[in-house]
């Protein structure tokens, strides 16, 4: 192995610095100096032995030792210049024009030499060209022609050789012939090996690069069938890359997206551009995920940037094909869903403050100037002349005024508690059925007033439930007020009450305007008025459902809304008769309850009409 190195390693000193890099390109410059320089070597070496036994040469021995000069020349000229396939045209002229010496003075094309024609083409197959062998193949038949043409006109010497010697020579050609082939056969099977090896290197290589990217990179036919996708699928995706081949990968992607996909592998195959897409594929549960997580329905969203493939095959009916990488963009995609979400919320609040600020100039606004105006009055009763009754009228006014504006000014205090979760509730055990008959009873008159038919269903065998008496009355209260303000006169707001499934269920429905079906969703939202807040024809701060529903969702309860325009409105409120085991004791207030009992917006407006 030592010497084998060692003459590796000098033959590898005289190739061309181009050959050096390719494994290939140098095994085959390789194959071309080594035999060629051992040879020469070999016949010079035996020059000497040639003139002790035969003494002084003839001339034409001198100029078949001094051709052989010329391979030492041909692996000079590879050496310097790299040229393979120029080297060979050389290689095979040389070859030829030895053969064609040794056959004219041996005989002609019955010489022991003419055999080794044959040898040219077989040694130009080394080159990997084909204009090499097709050049060797004429140049031999040539030789070939020529020798027999001129030992048909006898045009060559007449050579002095004997039977027996003719026949020894002519066994010699046949073997060293043979030999030389058997030689050049073996160094076509070394490079095919070392062009398989490197192959097979390559073949690892990107076998490497295709099982540990995370990227799925595939290979599809236009309509949009996988032939080939990397073993990175299953990671992904959750099931096994054979299952995906063909439209495997196809029925995984989601049904609103297929179009999408598709014409983005037929635009790459057919406009010869890249391509870019997103949708979403199902991907299977794995073993050992969270227990729980379906395999079905599990989407996850991909990119997928897809270039068509340049094809190698001749034929240029060859169907386009598509080559592509698929990215798991799931995570980019939930943060652009969240900071679409953001920027939702934020313009929400953004327009909530605008509400807020609209409705606030108005609610706090008219008060003021009421007490303001009626205060000033009052200051100056000498010169108006007011009478006592005036003037308790005028005080009355101011105070239902300060009474409006200290029911806003709760109202935005217990939403502003409701949010931050300090809001206080006192459960202790009370009957609903008195609760609820006392709160329509204080609105009747203003529903008389309105021309309104006010009814209340409560069964006298309504149990005792356990929640905080003024939260509840200030959630009918509220719910009560807003029917009769938003029903026409000669409408009618019924109220009932009874127990379902071990819950209180109040209903409040009336015959009123409506909610639009673009504002139910919304109904509960902080200062939120359904129709156009600048031109409201009742007035309010829009806390009423708000409070309400926070409410109900402290006693662990629930609210819901059913309404048509022009055909009324239906408020369900569900809450438990005792409290729930599994609420949070935080959920129960930090906060010291206040002084007096918030008083709603509805009722204030009530006692002020009253």
């Amino acid at each position: 192995m030592t010497v084998l190195s060692t003459i590796r390693d000098c033959l590898d000193a005289l190739l061309h610095p181009s050959a050096r890099h390719d494994v290939l390109v140098r095994a085959r410059h390789r194959a071309f100096i080594a035999p060629r320089l051992l040879g020469s070597l070999t016949a010079l070496a035996a020059f000497p032995v040639y003139l002790a036994m035969h003494g002084a040469p003839t001339a034409l021995g001198v100029a078949a030792f001094a051709w052989l000069i010329a391979p030492i020349l041909l692996s000079w000229f590879l050496s310097r210049t790299g040229r393979y396939e120029g080297a060979c045209f050389l290689s095979s002229l040389a070859f030829s024009g030895l053969i064609m010496t040794l056959a004219s003075s041996t005989g002609g094309i019955g010489s022991f030499a003419a055999i080794w024609l044959v040898v040219v083409p077989v040694e130009a197959a080394l080159s990997a060209s084909r204009r090499v062998v097709a050049f060797a193949s004429a140049l031999a038949l040539i030789c070939v022609s020529l020798l027999i043409v001129l030992g048909h006109f006898d045009l060559l010497p007449v050579a002095d050789v004997g039977p027996g010697m003719r026949a020894i020579l002519t066994a010699f050609g046949v073997a060293a012939a043979t030999l030389y082939a058997a030689g050049l056969a073996f160094g076509a099977e070394l490079l095919a090996r070392t062009s398989a090896s490197l192959l097979y290197v390559e073949e690892d290589r990107y076998r490497l690069l295709a099982h540990n990217m995370s990227d799925v990179i595939s290979r599809h036919h236009r309509n949009g069938a996988v032939r080939f996708i990397s073993p990175a699928a299953e990671t992904m995706l959750g099931a096994p890359a054979s299952r995906l081949l063909g439209y495997g990968l196809f029925d995984r992607v989601h049904v609103a997206d297929r179009p999408a996909y598709l014409t983005a592998l037929s635009d790459a195959a057919r406009g010869g551009e890249a391509q870019s897409v997103e949708f979403r594929v199902r991907r299977d549960a794995v073993r050992g995920r969270e227990a729980g997580q379906a395999s079905q329905g599990n989407f996850i969203w991909v990119e997928v940037r897809c270039r068509p493939l340049e094809s190698v095959s001749i034929s240029k009916s060859s169907e386009a094909e598509v080559v592509a990488v698929m990215r798991d963009v799931t995570d980019r995609k939930n943060q652009e869903q969240a900071l679409d979400l953001a920027r939702s919320e934020a313009e929400q609040a953004d327009a909530s403050k605008t509400r807020f600020l609209a409705t606030m100039s108005h609610e706090l606004r008219t008060p003021l100037n009421a007490i303001i105006g009626f205060s000033e009055m009052i200051m100056q009763e000498d010169a108006l002349m007011l009478d006592a009754a005036r003037r308790r009228e005028y005080a009355q006014l101011i105070n239902d005024s300060g009474q409006h504006l200290l029911s806003v000014v709760n109202g935005i205090l217990d939403m502003s508690k409701m949010e931050s979760g300090n809001f206080e509730i006192m459960p202790e055990p009370f009957a609903p059925r008195a609760a609820l008959i006392n709160c329509c009873n204080l609105l009747a008159l203003k529903a008389r007033e309105s021309g309104i038919d006010l009814v209340t269903r409560a069964p006298d065998d309504l149990p005792v439930m356990i929640g905080d008496p003024r939260a509840f009355k200030q959630i009918v209260l509220n719910l009560v007020s807003n029917a009769v303000k938003f029903t026409e006169r000669g409408g009618t707001v019924t109220v009932s009450a009874g127990v379902e499934n071990a819950q209180l269920v109040v209903r409040i429905a009336d015959t009123g305007v409506g909610i639009a079906a673009d504002d139910l969703k919304r109904i509960g939202d902080p200062f939120f008025q359904a129709g156009t807040t600048y031109q409201r024809r009742h007035e309010g701060t829009g806390l009423g459902l708000s409070i309400v529903k926070s409410l109900v969702a402290l006693h662990g309860g629930e609210m819901t809304v059913q309404s048509k325009v022009d055909e009324g409105t239906t408020i369900t409120v569900a809450l438990p008769l005792t409290p729930q085991a599994s609420q949070p004791p935080s959920n129960i207030a930090t906060l010291a309850p206040p002084t007096r009992p918030a008083v709603s917006e509805q009722a204030l407006q009530v006692k002020k009409s009253a």
